[in-house]
């Protein structure tokens, strides 16, 4: 099959014939606020460096900046500002609540959308909502302020700036001419109904590694000090030369500006500290001579290490103004010539052939929108991530050491962490930072556009300088040693299928050698988080944050610890697709078989334990209701079950993998241990399926789940007054709203509810809720478990579905309803309304808002209104997956 453009570029980048991927969307939506810039002595880095310091403080780890690129070191950045007469500071970053100031946590309160990209992002695009009217900062953190958990955020179209359409609609567009030479196109549109003035600066600065006390040479290769100046340019064009000793020679041209700006990207002490600057030019000299007004803050020798082009213009009603600038390693006499606007549309015209190469037929145009924006937006969500855990601990030179307490404080097991790469984070304002379960569901949607770069974040965190000596993955920034859901190995797997299966080929070197690192991380599972030894898990909360009684992250009020159905089916999940991979790599080296027996060993055990806890009696599965349930497990011995009926039930769900008979017949070591195990240690066959009894296609099966309760928990999923909405599987049954579980210990009372919007406590911050809501990644993992299944019982195997219509469907037919469950949330529904946006009316029937999709984190369980933070691409992106094989006359 012909390669697109795009795919071209994307061998070549493969081949290491050409850096497609040098300059990219890899600079952070926020850089303060975040625990790398964090040097207190309290540990809480929303209060040590504000929004309001970032425009005046230079940042240590990374930058931030508004619809922004870096090279993938970071040395050299690009960004916009605007202002429009009326703000209080210059708009250089979006704003956003920190953790104490929202209601329901954290919480950005702009509007952007990322409509476009391709994998080498020759072709990008965004589009910024800005008032023309003072932005309210103060009014977002009082009101806001005033509000309880109880209480709906206070949103910024709540504030009434947009009313009467005053805002610009602000598109920002790069192509690439070439590997390092970008084409910037910013259009700026007026839609309200008066003239009304705008400041555009497109900046270019250099990232700060000189001001940390660090001999030259130290800091990735950086000797010295870089520059940029003032240069002679074409007619028609200002222009700029910068230098850097690793990046080297870059030209930045600005056509038609009015001037340029220059300063020094450090930090002005004088403002937030009270002491003397070294230079009269600091990081926000552009804020102070444009808003401020202040003489003599830029530096009139043209010279520093951050320049701004600076364009005002009165954009009349309904007129857009159209900016050019471009910046390029190589000079350029006709920077904006005829081709600057070819090579737009060329690239544009790539793009377009790239999807329609990629994009399902059969989706309607809607879908496709949904789908395109959806990767739009994994790939805008790249950032180069820097994290030195050991110079972090130990503080720089130039600056005061931190406190003492760092050295025993958050983090400071991992000293051996060296983060310095780019990574797809789950929403780069919100979560500018990696969480690793997260990043798992990344991949899958990635893996269709950019299967090289998926594989590389899944070895990436592998590596010595990620994995911990111990076998555990780094979990995210705030707490390293949290331990997240084990889907590292699935989505290796996953992603290796999927790679198969576009490509032909199947990449074993990839599969072999993940699978080494990730026994390790089985290991440090097994010894680590089995605290009887009788293989109950106790992973902590699990991503699943407050979805128990209890906060399983912390010292239970009773003593002891809770035995874990989601756990425990997460590690019979994890050792059956350790197991498939292990009977993949035996296809080409036999000696896998023994360790493919390994895990089928362990398999047995922890399903075993479900039901008899290891042999010490009782079981997480509970006869009378037929559902899962955690355990208190206290000091004593004793166990209550903990009767909530949650995803923690329904995750056994997952646990199923089926085998090919002809393949397990070429397994003579494999199928020789196997019955020796069924032989002499038949006790561990119980309440499960295993292996030896064949299936629909002469298949085998491996699952916690006999039929018959896969039934009893199918009765409960697809039950719509249970965990069955119409757009999805909620997090917890609706039975909870009349009848919540509550639970007394040492007089203190507990209760779960159903919450099916955000959460009513500040567990976890507030800032996620599993208590109703529909989340996309444990969602898309039911469905997998339901297409594996089908696999093995295939079409005579029905069940009713809905519970009660008395309806019957194959376990493929219910896994597809759920798919189009889920991608209907984004759709426009009969009343042209998508459910994404509930009762906001302006993104419901506004021509300039309706198209504009937003993928937020989690969504309400009755109405599908998302919730939680609005650019969680990250796992929500899954979208593009399930609209590539079930989209189509949703």
């Amino acid at each position: 099959m012909k390669q697109t453009a795009e795919q071209k570029r994307l061998t070549a980048h493969r081949n290491r014939e050409a850096n497609w991927k040098n300059w990219g969307p890899y600079l952070s939506e926020r850089a303060w606020g975040t625990v790398r810039e964090d040097y207190g002595a309290e540990g809480e880095p929303w209060q040590y460096f504000l929004h309001d310091h970032a425009r005046s403080r230079a940042y240590r780890w990374n930058e931030d900046g508004l619809a922004g690129i870096s090279d993938r070191n970071q040395y050299l950045c690009f960004g916009l500002a605007l202002w429009n007469g009326h703000d209080r500071i210059l708009k250089e970053r979006l704003f956003g609540l920190t953790n104490p100031e929202g209601n329901h946590g954290e919480d950005v309160k702009e509007y952007y959308f990322y409509l476009d990209n391709t994998p080498t992002h020759s072709y990008m695009k965004m589009l910024y909502k800005y008032p023309q009217t003072a932005f309210p900062y103060g009014e977002l953190i009082a009101e806001n302020g005033h509000r309880g958990h109880h209480d709906p955020e206070y949103e910024l179209l709540d504030t009434g700036v947009f009313d009467q359409d005053r805002y610009f609609d602000v598109e920002v567009e790069y192509a690439k001419a070439d590997q390092n030479d970008l084409l910037i196109r910013i259009t700026i549109s007026n839609r309200g109904a008066e003239a009304a003035p705008c400041h555009a600066l497109p900046q270019i600065w250099f990232r700060n590694t000189w001001s940390w006390g660090y001999p030259k040479g130290s800091m990735g290769d950086v000797e010295g000090k870089p520059t940029l100046f003032a240069c002679k340019g074409p007619k028609g064009a200002l222009a700029v030369q910068l230098e850097h000793s690793a990046a080297g020679t870059y030209f930045f041209y600005a056509q038609g500006a009015d001037s340029l700006l220059f300063t020094e990207n450090e930090t002005n002490h004088e403002r937030l500290f009270g002491s003397p600057n070294a230079s009269p030019y600091v990081k926000d000299a552009f804020h102070r001579a444009i808003v401020d007004g202040v003489e003599g803050a830029v530096n009139p020798a043209q010279q520093g290490t951050k320049v701004a082009a600076h364009f005002e213009q009165q954009i009349g009603v309904g007129q857009s103004v159209v900016i050019k600038v471009r910046l390029t390693n190589s000079k350029k006499r006709r920077p904006f010539g005829a081709g600057f606007d070819r090579i737009f549309a060329k690239r544009l015209a790539e793009a377009d052939e790239f999807y329609a190469a990629i994009q399902n037929p059969t989706l309607s145009d809607d879908e496709r929108r949904v789908q395109r924006q959806a990767l739009a937006g994994m790939l805008w969500s790249k950032q180069l991530y820097y994290y030195d855990i050991e110079q972090w601990l130990q503080g720089d030179p130039a600056l005061p050491p931190p406190a003492e307490s760092r050295k025993r404080g958050r983090n400071h097991d991992w000293e051996h962490l060296h983060n310095f790469d780019v990574i797809s984070m789950p929403d780069k304002w919100e979560y500018p930072w990696y969480a690793t379960w997260d990043l798992a569901f990344h991949c899958i949607p990635l893996g269709l556009v950019d299967p090289d770069f998926a594989k590389r974040q899944m070895t990436l965190f592998t590596r010595e300088w990620y994995m911990h000596p111990n076998g555990a993955l780094p979990a995210y920034e705030w707490s390293l040693s949290d331990v997240n859901p084990p889907v590292h190995a699935w989505a290796t797997w996953r992603l290796y299928k999927i790679d198969e299966r576009q490509t032909g080929t199947a990449d074993r070197n990839f599969l072999e050698a993940l699978f080494h690192k990730l026994m390790l991380n089985f290991t440090w599972w097994v010894n680590r988080k089995d605290e009887d030894g009788n293989n109950i898990f106790q992973g902590g909360f699990l991503g699943l944050d407050n979805i128990s009684v209890f906060n399983r992250n912390a010292m239970l009020p009773t003593g002891g610890h809770i035995d874990q159905s989601d756990g425990t089916a997460w590690m019979g999940f994890y050792s059956l697709v350790m197991l498939r991979m292990a009977l993949e790599l035996a296809r080409d080296n036999p000696v896998y078989q023994d360790m493919a027996a390994k895990f089928f060993e362990h398999f047995l055990r922890i399903a075993t334990a479900m039901n008899n806890r290891g042999g010490h009696g009782g079981s997480l599965w509970d006869p009378q209701d037929e559902f899962f349930y955690d355990a208190l497990h206290l000091p004593d011995g004793t166990h209550i079950p903990l009767r909530v009926r949650s995803l923690v039930g329904l995750m056994p769900i997952i646990a199923v993998e089926t085998f090919d008979g002809d393949m397990l017949e070429s397994m003579p070591v494999f199928q020789r241990r196997q019955r020796w195990f069924m032989q002499n240690r038949s006790h561990l066959a119980e309440n499960f399926i295993c292996m030896e009894r064949e299936g629909v296609g002469h298949r085998h099966i491996a699952a916690l789940l006999t039929k018959e309760r896969l039934v009893a928990l199918l009765r409960y999923m697809l039950d719509e007054d249970e965990f069955l909405s119409e757009y999805g599987i909620r997090s917890v049954s609706k039975v909870h709203e009349s009848h919540p579980y509550q639970i007394t210990v040492n007089g203190e009372s507990f209760e779960v509810g159903y919450w099916p919007a955000e959460s009513q406590n500040g567990l976890f911050g507030g800032n996620s809720n599993w208590r109703g809501p529909i989340w996309f990644p444990i969602n898309y993992l039911l469905i997998e478990g339901l297409q594996r299944f089908h696999h093995y019982y295939g079409d005579d195997f029905k069940v009713e579905c809905p519970t009660g219509s008395g309806k019957m469907a194959t376990l493929a037919e219910v896994a597809t309803d759920l798919s189009k469950r889920l991608i209907r949330l984004f759709l426009r529904n009969g009343e042209g309304k998508r459910p994404i946006y509930g009762g906001q009316e302006r993104f419901q029937s506004d021509e300039w808002w309706r198209d504009q999709i937003l993928f937020y984190e989690y969504f309400h369980g009755d109405n599908g209104a998302g919730l939680g933070a609005s650019h969680q691409t990250g796992w929500t992106g899954l979208v593009a997956k399930l609209l590539q094989q079930s989209g189509g006359g949703v």
